[in-house]
């Protein structure tokens, strides 16, 4: 009840101190460009605006600096033109230059960024919350972006087909941009008005200047757009795109010697098809069948001794553009959390690892897929004039089966079963979008054939935003649910699995029901904040948010969505003071405080954490930040794997980050983080860092290391066995490091023909010791928690210890040695040439290795590292992928 009482104060007694009526921002005039309709190619694209055409319009201009120093004339003057015929919206840009020889030409992959660039968004629906984005950089390298949420979201997966040409001279630099409409979203307005804003930059001043003034303290981007006006008898948008693709793969591995499916080398062949279809105006199916995505980036290394699931990036570019829809975080506080990688729907769920493995005898061997082969997948999606986002993806994932041979003959044995995902997201604006409601749903049904898995699955949300005060306050909240349905075995492994642990013995809420085909569960989010306000004398204002999540006992997400953890009720506190005007040594500060505190559903307190950090922006382009964190109360219920709850010790942590200017040729970061538990009971430590290279414009590499350490006194889980009818909970010390080094290489020969490099050798290696069991997990000394083995207790058997409890010359039972070593290394290097807007050709060289290191525990670690990964002959894939994508 104290902990209930201390969040109550803590919740409401905050809100008084940060919610400081600070007037509202007297509202800023929006700027107004009228455009004019010309013939179809009446300019001659080569970048520079200077055919009498562009003169049926005045050059827009009058920006105004947004950074370093806001509201105040830019160093530079920048002007524009728009235009409009049948089938383009024409740009025309002029960016002045009192120094053209330091205009910086660097270039980079496409959304990159590089060097000077100028940039127009446009709200071509209007709503205020959505935007389309198109960078261009004075070296021609294209960037876009789709831009949600009021510009708190900028997707650059998006990756619209737009034409581009730039050109330098004595005044600076020009530049030409046409965007076919088709490649936009708008209603059927006879005389539409869209929401427009431009900025530049200038790279050698890391300067930012825009048309529409917007405050940056505002905590509003699109809503506050200015106004394109002239726009007169829009084509249709009938957009119509299809891309073909076709891949030829050779795959070159060390021969295993007797096993049939390992000769040495595999080939294959492939060809699929990618589309995209307008049904209106404003609404657009995405489809692709048969797809491949040999061209994207492996995942980095990564390995978890506390049970927790790895989340991994989505990377396929099909899932990846529009996903600003269809990501639904069931909290996504400030604060920041574990509970924050929570999704509704996680798309990596979709062609991933098959559930199943055969049994194999020992002189069996079998061909298992590394994915499931998505069959295809459709997305439609979209906004509506009247303010309705629309969005529905659809996917049928291939029965998989692992061929198995016995000396010669073969048997087929299912790995994973034929499924079908769906997920459909609805928002409605209201008031301009001050107001946005809307709600999602998914579902996951599979063939029958693993009796283990869920059948069925289903889950759903509301949502609701609602912002005032000149959109400076705002709360968000939402409430969801999930069903999942299968056999007794399949909802069995779920109560007991991880994420639930329903059979922990001081859970009296929770019980596990063997006969159970179903669990149904709640959760969700409330939140409310301020992000804006009327800056203070320095210039700085106040913001916060705090709130309330949770996930009930039975809450289940993961067959297509992502959770962490079920049974908890999580508090979070944030607030921070920012000044983002320039001062002293600063460009901006800001310093932030944040606090956490956790309960399960049964009223245990789990969990209270205080945080205070700082970042800052140098004028010389350096930036610094800090924190501390104070955790004085700790317990888990996941770390026993469900044989109780355990109290881990209290303890601080400390992290310090250092960047230089990444303006120079050579530029870096470095990272240190300090953790410690009381009581001598916990130790972590860890260094990251980096360092870029930028001898030419077109060329970047740079070198990433890690380093990881973290030791325990005695609460590591290593497993659980059965004695005198109980169930015994071993642990032991851990000492555990880690350590990879990640090389990127990047060069541009043109803005469309780019090689780009990835490489990461990848450690991870952990040595217990000490083991014991668990005696009283909750109790408030730590080593009374746990009875640690005597030398007469526990004997070492071959790979095994052997375990005599009682002492009575017999083994009582035993575990194997959990010791372990996993070395990875992952490597693709990519040529992409986009031969035609659109359309590409990628050769790709990727390299593989997990060699078996488990017993190298002995050598230092980086040695150990390098002596194994180019010890054995890697796993070597080459390809080449042919896509054209036809326009109508």
């Amino acid at each position: 009840m104290k902990h209930l009482l201390l969040l109550l104060a803590a919740f409401f007694g905050l809100l008084p101190i940060f919610s400081i009526a600070q007037a509202p921002q007297a509202d800023i005039a929006k700027k107004q460009y009228f455009t004019a309709a010309v013939a179809n190619d009446a300019i001659n694209f080569d970048g520079i605006p200077d055919e009498p055409i562009w003169d049926q319009v005045e050059w827009g201009g009058d920006f105004i600096q947004y950074q370093p120093t806001e509201a105040v004339p830019p160093s530079q003057e920048t002007q524009f033109k728009i235009l409009y015929d049948e089938k383009f919206l024409l740009i025309g840009y002029r960016c002045y230059d009192t120094a053209p020889d330091s205009i910086v030409k660097r270039m980079g992959r496409r959304d990159e960024f590089p060097g000077d660039w100028i940039e127009i968004n446009i709200d071509s629906y209007h709503d205020l919350r959505t935007a389309f984005s198109f960078t261009l950089s004075v070296s021609g390298v294209k960037n876009d972006e789709f831009v949600s949420d009021n510009g708190n979201n900028w997707d650059t997966n998006w990756n619209p087909v737009w034409y581009a040409k730039t050109h330098t001279d004595s005044l600076g630099w020009t530049a030409e941009v046409k965007i076919p409409f088709s490649q936009l979203r708008y209603g059927n307005q006879t005389d539409p008005v869209w929401g427009i804003q431009f900025m530049r930059r200038i790279f050698r001043k890391e300067e930012r200047s825009t048309w529409q003034y917007i405050p940056r303290n505002s905590g509003v981007w699109v809503s506050s757009y200015g106004e394109l006006l002239g726009l007169r008898n829009l084509p249709a948008n009938r957009q119509v795109e299809l891309a073909p693709y076709a891949l030829a793969q050779t795959e070159h591995y060390e021969k295993q010697a007797g096993n049939p499916f390992a000769d040495g080398s595999d080939r294959r062949l492939s060809v699929g098809l990618d589309g995209k279809l307008a049904v209106t105006r404003d609404l657009i199916l995405d489809f692709t069948i048969n797809p491949d995505f040999g061209q994207v980036e492996a995942d980095p290394g990564a390995v978890r001794l506390d049970g927790y699931e790895v989340f991994f990036s989505e990377r396929r570019p099909f899932f990846m553009e529009s996903r600003n829809l269809f990501d639904y975080q069931l909290t996504g506080s400030v604060a920041g959390g574990d509970y924050d990688s929570d999704l509704l729907f996680y798309s990596r769920r979709i062609g991933g690892a098959p559930h199943g493995y055969p049994s194999l005898a020992p002189d069996e061997y079998a061909d298992i897929p590394q994915n499931t082969s998505i069959l295809g997948a459709a997305k439609f999606s979209g906004k509506t004039k009247k303010g309705w986002s629309v969005g529905i993806l659809e996917s049928v994932t291939q029965r998989e089966q692992a061929e198995i041979d016995h000396t010669g003959e073969r048997r087929n044995e299912l790995v994973e079963p034929l499924t079908n995902f769906f997920v459909g997201r609805l928002l409605k604006d209201f008031d301009q979008g001050n107001t946005v409601f809307g709600g999602m749903f998914t579902a996951v049904n599979r063939e029958n054939g693993l009796d283990w898995l869920h059948r069925a699955a289903y889950s759903g949300g509301l949502d609701l935003q609602h912002f005032w005060k000149s959109r400076f306050w705002y709360i968000r909240a939402n409430a969801l649910f999930s069903r999942v349905e299968g056999t007794p075995e399949a909802i069995f492994q779920t109560q007991t699995g991880f994420v639930h642990n329903f059979q922990r013995s001081n859970a009296e809420h929770l019980f596990v029901d063997a006969n159970r085909k179903a669990l149904t569960g709640t959760g969700g989010t409330f939140r409310m904040g301020k992000v804006g306000g009327k800056p203070d004398s320095l210039g700085g204002i106040f913001k916060f948010e705090t709130g309330i999540t949770w996930r009930s006992p039975e809450l289940e997400l993961n067959d297509i969505g992502f959770l962490l953890s079920a049974d908890e009720i999580n508090h979070f506190s944030w607030g921070s003071y920012s000044v983002q005007k320039p001062f002293s040594a600063f460009r901006t500060f800001q310093v932030n405080y944040n606090h956490w505190a956790r309960w399960d559903f049964g009223g245990q307190f789990l969990y209270s954490a205080f945080n205070t950090n700082a970042w800052a922006w140098f004028k010389n382009n350096w930036n610094f930040s800090t924190g501390f964190t104070w955790n004085p109360y700790e317990v888990s219920n996941n770390a026993l794997r469900g044989g109780s709850s355990l109290r881990k010790p209290p303890g601080a942590g400390l992290n310090i980050n250092l960047s230089s200017d990444s303006r120079k040729k050579v530029y870096g970061n470095i990272g240190f983080f300090q953790a410690w538990g009381f009581g001598h009971t916990v130790r972590a430590n860890g260094v990251n860092a980096g360092v870029n290279f930028q001898p030419l414009n077109a060329l970047r590499f740079g070198f990433y290391p890690s380093y990881d350490r973290s030791w325990r006194k005695q609460d590591q889980f290593v497993t659980q066995v059965s004695f005198d009818a109980k169930r015994r909970t071993i642990v032991s010390e851990v000492d555990q490091r880690s350590f990879s080094l990640t090389a990127r290489l990047n060069y541009n020969i043109t803005p469309d023909l780019t090689v780009q490099y990835y490489g990461q050798p990848f450690i991870f290696r952990a040595k217990f010791q000490h083991y014991g069991y668990v005696t009283d997990p909750l109790n408030r000394d730590y080593d009374a928690r746990f009875h640690q083995y005597t030398g007469a207790e526990l004997q070492m058997a071959g790979n095994d210890y052997a375990v005599d409890e009682n002492l009575d010359g017999t083994v009582d039972y035993t575990f194997s040695q959990p010791d372990f070593n996993f070395i990875q290394f992952r490597s693709n290097l990519v040529v992409r040439w986009e031969y035609v807007p659109g359309s590409e050709i990628y050769l790709v060289w990727s390299q593989g290795a997990t060699p078996d290191a488990g017993t190298d525990l002995q050598t230092p670690l980086v040695q150990s590292l390098f002596d194994n990964v180019f010890g054995q002959t890697p796993r070597n894939i080459f390809l080449i992928k042919w896509t054209y994508r036809f326009l109508w």
